[in-house]
């Protein structure tokens, strides 16, 4: 495999950073430590600033009004905008949206895809569930109101801990048919039986609990076409490792200056052995969720074969990225002193985003079920 970057994916590094280049953390209090205090909705201007460049559009048909580039290239630009804890629901937007392009109709893909590339029309998708058999993912059945394929469903149940629910326009949400088929109904935000609850997540950003009693979708805006959820929850893992990989980037480097200028018996206390092993231990962990994190991506964008199913990649990328993440921020709080317990200091806020991402869509522990599972079913040798 060859993990040299396209132009096009560099371009799209570069276009990200200069819109993120005004984002900075220190600049936002911690909703962690009063949810509610800062603004639940995402922040608009950078959002708009996202579909100015065409980031919005990154990994969408050009017939789409989107660049054609793949989840390779979405990582890349997630991974900047963790740098910075940027508050837009860039993740879950593009991955929908990928989701639609690759699996929706035609008809419902022209509809809504040039307005998604435009930042005119927010997605976002509820993700909270670990596996394809988590009963998180089982909570909420879809059944047809009718025979044939234009038939409209009807949705019942609960979904918890879906992000940006409350600004977003529409809300992708996995669902069960009485048969056991997943699939992925897209549900306006003010849809008639759709009600929102409020919940908060560990980073303090405002989550929602979706409750659908009998909502009613015409028979396109639900996608039961083979693997589409899988798929999803593929592209949502990865992201996620994508975005823990941005963060704990950004924390070492902050823990680096900070040991740096800091002095100890006339030293500064980066030069100690102590201190220095820990931080090349961190080191090594990003290095790892790195090249873990390209090899998931490389293997969704390419659909290129391997000794496991794509999912056993995934499974290794999310496995490092939670353990990894947990243990950058710790040691950054250790090795900041004071500092590093200090709520107006921004190590913080990274470390609520970081406790946030390492249980995004299963912890460590549920990865390593699955690709025991994986292994199991495909024997190695």
């Amino acid at each position: 495999m060859d993990f040299t970057f396209t132009e096009e994916q560099q371009a799209a590094v570069e276009a990200a950073r200069g819109v993120f280049t005004d984002v900075t953390p220190d600049r936002v209090p911690s909703p962690a430590l009063t949810p509610g205090a800062v603004s639940d909705e995402f922040d608009r201007p950078l959002w708009a600033g996202l579909a100015d460049t065409d980031l919005l559009g990154l990994v969408l048909d050009p017939r789409h009004g989107g660049a054609g580039l793949d989840v390779l290239a979405l990582c890349l630009v997630l991974r900047e905008s963790a740098r910075v804890l940027a508050r837009v629901p860039l993740l879950e937007h593009s991955a929908v949206a990928m989701a639609i392009d690759r699996y929706g109709s035609p008809a419902l893909a022209a509809e809504l895809l040039p307005r998604a590339g435009r930042g005119e029309l927010v997605l976002t998708c509820g993700s909270q569930g670990r596996t394809g058999h988590d009963p998180a993912e089982l909570a909420v059945t879809a059944r047809r109101d009718g025979d044939g394929d234009s038939a409209a469903w009807i949705l019942d149940g609960l979904h918890s801990a879906v992000p940006w629910a409350h600004s977003a326009d529409l809300l992708a949400l996995p669902a069960h048919t009485p048969d056991g088929r997943a699939v992925l109904a897209l549900v306006p935000r003010d849809q008639d039986g759709l009600t929102l609850a409020e919940q908060y997540s560990t980073n303090g950003e405002l989550l929602a609990e979706a409750r659908l009693d009998a909502v009613r979708l015409d028979g396109d805006r639900v996608i039961d076409a083979d693997g589409a959820w899988e798929w999803l929850r593929g592209v949502l893992a990865t992201g996620t490792c994508a975005l823990a990989l941005g963060l704990g980037e950004s924390v070492l480097a902050m823990t680096s200056q900070y040991t740096g200028k800091r002095e100890q018996f006339g030293h500064p206390v980066a030069t100690f052995q102590a201190v220095a092993v820990q931080a090349a231990d961190r080191y090594i962990d990003l290095r790892a969720m790195e090249v873990t994190l390209w090899q998931a991506a490389w293997r969704i964008s390419t659909g290129a074969g391997g000794a496991l199913p794509v999912d056993g990649d995934i499974a290794v990328a999310k496995i490092w990225a939670s353990e990894g993440v947990r243990r950058v921020v710790q040691t950054a709080q250790h090795l900041h002193g004071g500092f590093g317990a200090d709520t107006d200091y921004p190590l913080h806020r990274f470390h609520a985003w970081a406790k946030h991402l390492e249980l995004s869509l299963g912890p460590a522990a549920a990865h390593e079920q699955t690709l025991g599972d994986l292994l199991a079913a495909h024997p190695l040798g």
